[in-house]
C-alpha cells in the first residue's frame, strides 16, 4: 500500500514539474526577445496604417535630431 502511494506521489510530482517547464519556456523566450528601437516601432506602425505619412516623417525627423 505504501509503495503504491509513493509511486502516485512521484508521478504527480513529475507531472507538476513537466507542466512548469512547459509553461516557463515561452515566458523565458519572451523575456529574452530584443527590445524594438523607436525607428522600428514607427516603421511597423506606418506599415500597419496606424499613423499617416506626415506623422511618420515628423516623428522620424524628431528621432534623427541629436540633442
Amino acid at each position: 500500500m505504501k509503495t503504491i502511494l509513493f509511486l502516485i506521489a512521484v508521478i504527480v510530482i513529475i507531472s507538476c514539474v513537466l507542466v512548469m517547464v512547459r509553461t516557463w519556456k515561452p515566458r523565458r523566450a519572451a523575456a529574452l526577445a530584443p527590445e524594438e528601437n523607436p525607428r522600428e516601432i514607427l516603421k511597423r506602425r506606418y506599415a500597419a496604417g496606424e499613423i499617416d505619412e506626415d506623422e511618420y516623417l515628423r516623428r522620424m525627423s524628431g528621432l534623427s535630431q541629436d540633442y
